[in-house]
């Protein structure tokens, strides 16, 4: 479904920022056995909101396609489970949680986060819409119910006696379509007392350093500060504290209390004024983003098509859905990639949708030793450079291509 309003204001005066043309679902991953055919393809047109300022797609593909039957798991990522566990240890400690609190996920994944609550003997409740993920989670000891978040969701948990002292969202509130609704949900379970921690990439960040991968069918909008303060404004609810994270190519995190119980703090209004600054309110600052796109393809097209002239081979790492986006967009197929590795053991076996490269187990780079590998996940570049070592070692190097190209 193509969208014509905003999905945060309502508003219909969408200006265009760029167009990736019709792509995959990200995070589809077929068989090899499986046509083509079978791999959707659906518009990705990003705007801006002259209205409120919120980036976003257009197009709308049911969640049932996207999350009931998913391939990612957060606890593949060392990376990913550390800032989990120093995160909760850090909210028991700064919230004083006990045996009587609770601590509520969206989007819980595997999870990677809960466990360190319940390690710590913190009950907690996570909300999984992937039925795969949730039961990997249950298997933690983690309880997990497998349901998308809404308001529906939100009263059905308040009516059971579930109000939650911490309420974590990570990286789900760009794949939301009813973003009001769900926003709506949060103020509805989260005590009068109690902080939702929420982090999403942030769109300046993704703005400055091209990181026009991270634009696919699951993430609908690109959040600034002015864009999240205006959401979260509508239901009563007030961003109390905003931290700069590294993560996912930049991205903030958000504390976010009931607006009578906030004290917002210079964080808030430092970055509020940066936003100010560069004018990143006003669709000039995102216009030229589609230019550095066409640079960037130029650029790794170029270098993969020398490379392959000069007799080199090259595979590629992480089957991700950034992968995704960034072959089937620059048109990089099997003739300048052989194979893509990935950790991940439900992706193994499997090929990228629309360029078709296959995927194999991260053991595949030492037993071909290419000459160069394309780092698809270029946000956990120091994680993967630690694992590949030995790679290295033979003298095998990465290719990274976010936010310029370098070989490293």
């Amino acid at each position: 479904m193509t969208e014509t309003a905003c999905r945060s204001c309502g508003g219909p005066r969408l200006s265009p920022i760029l167009s990736l043309g019709a792509l995959p679902l990200a995070n589809a991953l077929p068989s090899p056995e499986a046509a083509e055919s079978t791999d959707p393809r659906y518009p990705l047109d990003l705007v801006f909101c002259e209205a409120c300022s919120l980036v976003q797609i257009t197009e709308t593909v049911s969640p049932e396609v996207l999350f009931r039957d998913y391939l990612y798991f957060s606890s593949f990522s060392d990376t990913f489970v550390s800032r989990a566990k120093a995160l909760a240890g850090r909210l028991v400690v700064e919230r004083g949680l006990t045996a009587k609190s609770l601590v509520v996920e969206i989007a819980s994944n595997d999870g990677y986060l809960l466990q360190h609550y319940v390690a710590a003997e913190i009950p907690v409740l996570g909300i999984e819409p992937a039925e795969n993920v949730a039961a990997v989670a249950r298997e933690k000891g983690v309880p997990t119910r497998a349901d998308f978040f809404s308001k529906e969701t939100a009263d059905r948990l308040k009516s059971e006696g579930n109000l939650a002292d911490v309420v974590h969202a990570n990286n789900v509130l760009a794949h939301v379509a009813d973003l009001n609704g769900f926003v709506s949900g949060i103020a509805v379970i989260l005590k009068e007392s109690g902080v939702a921690v929420i982090e999403m990439p942030y769109v300046l960040d993704m703005v400055d350093r091209c990181e026009f991968d991270t634009i696919y069918h699951e993430h609908l909008c690109y959040f600034s500060l002015k864009a999240l303060t205006g959401l979260f404004g509508r239901h009563g609810l007030t961003i109390e504290k905003v931290e700069r994270l590294p993560v996912h190519g930049g991205s903030l995190r958000l504390f976010i209390r009931h607006a009578a119980s906030a004290l917002s703090d210079e964080s808030v209004d430092r970055l509020r004024q940066e936003e100010s600054t560069r004018d990143a309110d006003r669709f000039p600052f995102y216009a030229a983003f589609g230019g550095k796109v066409a640079r960037l393809k130029t650029d790794l097209v170029d270098l993969l098509r020398r490379l392959r002239r000069e007799g080199k081979t090259i595979a590629a790492y992480g089957a991700a859905a950034k992968g995704t986006v960034l072959l089937n967009y620059f048109g990089i197929g099997t003739d300048l990639v052989s194979f893509v590795v990935d950790l991940n053991p439900h992706k193994q076996g499997r090929v990228v949708p629309g360029v078709r490269i296959p995927i194999r187990g991260a053991e595949g780079l030492l037993a071909a030793q290419p000459d160069y590998v394309l780092l698809l996940v270029w946000n956990l570049a120091d994680e993967i450079f630690r694992q590949q070592a030995e790679y290295r070692s033979r003298g095998g190097r990465f290719i990274v291509p976010i936010p310029a190209v370098q070989i490293l």
